[in-house]
């Protein structure tokens, strides 16, 4: 496995979200606050998503930079957690699965 501070994740493909999400339905249980924090990023990751197109079609420019954050949401948290981590503020349990 790579070293999550020198290395944080550029994009999260579909497959690493996978294996997140089988760590999370696995941890629920010792760790719930973690599992919610990934259901609001994943929640925030798809509406900015799917929010480009209305924003784009009803002309709201001011809605753009929300959508872009939404669509980094997943990569500025795990670049966030590997922060954390590396100071040893916090411990990662997942770190691995997404570098």
């Amino acid at each position: 496995m790579s070293n999550p501070v020198s290395h944080p994740p550029r994009h999260i493909s579909l497959a690493q979200i996978e294996r997140l999400k089988n760590w999370r339905v696995a941890h629920h249980a010792a760790q719930p606050v973690e599992c919610y924090t990934w259901e609001a990023v994943l929640t925030l990751w798809m509406m900015g998503w799917v929010g480009w197109l209305p924003a784009f079609a009803f002309e709201a420019p001011w809605a753009y930079p929300l959508c872009l954050l939404g669509i980094w949401m997943p990569v500025l948290y795990t670049r966030l957690r590997a922060r954390a981590h590396a100071t040893q503020r916090l411990r990662c349990d997942w770190l691995d699965l997404v570098t």
